[in-house]
């Protein structure tokens, strides 16, 4: 379940990467184009926070202790 999430996650991300790059091709710089690209900083930022290991090779998503 956390695996689906964690793509729906990474879909919305790029989503809005692409409706920011749409909005500054139509309106140029804009407040709502900066904000969808820090929103999606964001959602990438804590995907990474789940996913990479820590020097132990332990993530969130695994769960795993070693």
């Amino acid at each position: 379940m956390l695996n689906a999430i964690l793509s729906l996650a990474m879909i919305a991300a790029f989503l809005l990467l692409i409706g920011a790059w749409k909005r500054w091709r139509r309106d140029g710089f804009s407040q709502q184009m900066w904000l969808m690209v820090a929103a999606a900083l964001v959602i990438f930022a804590n995907i990474a926070i789940w996913v990479v290991p820590d020097e132990k090779g332990n993530s969130l998503v695994t769960g795993e202790v070693k």
